[in-house]
């Protein structure tokens, strides 16, 4: 008997999660393919999941036409940390005479030596690789690394398919967009009548844009969320931000959104490419429902910055410029100031150093809450 067992988060499972499914079945030549998604994946430590029966019934639904799939809800009935080691075991002693996969991404591959008891992992299991979107001329290489590493060969399943994201489905739901091509119709049916991911009037805040503000909002939102796992910070907030962020940047002075709302002055007068962040922290708070303070406060100061800016206030500012169609100077190295372990201090400090130099090079007026932002990071960095 020949079996592989798929796991993940699957928050959402996606199309691309069906068709390597699909494809390993037929590769691998499969009597059973398991899908396992997981209670709490020990690589995203602090990550909120949404609940175990939800994703774990989008599963039953996104591979209900594939007979040769089992859903499995081992992991979640377990609880804790879903440790693959432990998992491949269960396995092993369930089919003693079977051969076992386990199916990952190439990034898995590469982030195996820092998982739990690896050995014990591939004593129970054969790693199979799926190498979707990769270079050409890597296979030979990580097999080489792999077997030097740990004296055993890997399978390969030759699926070469789209980069689709659960992340990014999970904006796009709680933008209240269609989620179509990216999941099965009926795992988009199912989310829409659940109201997974949904962040209240967050459609609405897009619809207050015209169409290339909106598709920056869902690539600041999609940059956000990302990195928000990595920080530990709550993703829905980080989402609900940055949807939010820019809402009054395209309304006319004389809106009905703006008829009572006054720029403040108490940190001078404010450049008019500013203030729509504080008009966007009105327009939310008075008219879309935004209650929490500190997903105002990251609309409110995504452009100007302040002093003491709370972590999801770097976030909205850093990912607002850095999302991946900001193009100038200095924008790659500030990319990789972002994704830096010990945080977003550093790649703050540079990105204000960089607007202020921006700035006085062009003439433009410099705020002084972005003057006392830099300053006072300057000097925690």
């Amino acid at each position: 008997m020949r079996i592989a067992v798929f796991g993940g988060s699957f928050d959402p499972v996606h199309i691309e999660h069906t068709r390597i499914a699909a494809a390993a079945i037929e590769e691998l030549r499969l009597d059973k393919l398991v899908v396992m998604p997981a209670h709490m994946p020990p690589h995203k430590p602090g990550k909120i999941l949404s609940p175990d029966f939800n994703r774990l019934e989008m599963c039953r639904l996104a591979f209900s036409e594939q007979p040769n799939v089992e859903i499995s809800d081992y992991e979640m009935t377990r609880g804790g940390t879903s440790y693959t080691y432990l998992t491949c075991q269960y396995f092993r002693e369930k089919y003693p005479n079977a051969d076992i996969f386990w199916l990952v991404g190439t990034d898995m591959l590469r982030d195996f030596p820092t998982w739990k008891n690896t050995s014990e992992i591939l004593d129970c299991v054969t790693l199979a690789v799926c190498g979707r979107t990769e270079k050409e001329n890597w296979l030979e290489k990580e097999r080489a690394d792999f077997y030097a590493r740990f004296q055993k060969e890997f399978a390969f399943v030759s699926y070469n398919g789209a980069d689709v994201s659960s992340t990014e489905i999970r904006v796009l739901a709680g933008a209240g967009m269609p989620l179509t091509p990216f999941v099965e119709s009926n795992v988009e049916k199912y989310i829409q009548e659940k109201g997974l991911y949904y962040i209240p009037n967050a459609d609405r805040a897009l619809n207050l844009e015209k169409p290339h503000r909106k598709a920056h909002s869902i690539r600041v939102a999609n940059l956000a969320a990302a990195r928000a796992v990595s920080l530990r910070m709550n993703e829905k907030q980080a989402i609900e931000a940055a949807l939010f962020h820019d809402c009054a940047k395209n309304l006319e002075a004389d809106s009905p959104y703006l008829k009572e709302f006054c720029a403040p002055s108490k940190w001078g007068k404010v450049p008019v490419s500013v203030v729509h962040q504080f008009a966007g922290a009105y327009v939310a708070e008075t008219f879309l429902g935004v209650k929490d303070a500190d997903v105002l406060n990251a609309i409110r100061f995504h452009t100007s910055a302040r002093p003491n800016m709370s972590e999801l206030e770097k976030l909205i500012f850093l990912s607002d410029m850095l999302e991946s169609e900001r193009s100038y100077e200095g924008v790659d190295e500030l990319r990789t100031l972002f994704w830096d372990k010990n945080g977003l201090d550093v790649c703050l400090t540079e990105s204000l150093r960089q607007t202020l130099l921006f700035l006085k090079e062009k003439g433009g007026d410099i705020y002084p809450l972005t003057q006392a932002a830099y300053d006072y990071y300057k000097n925690k960095c």
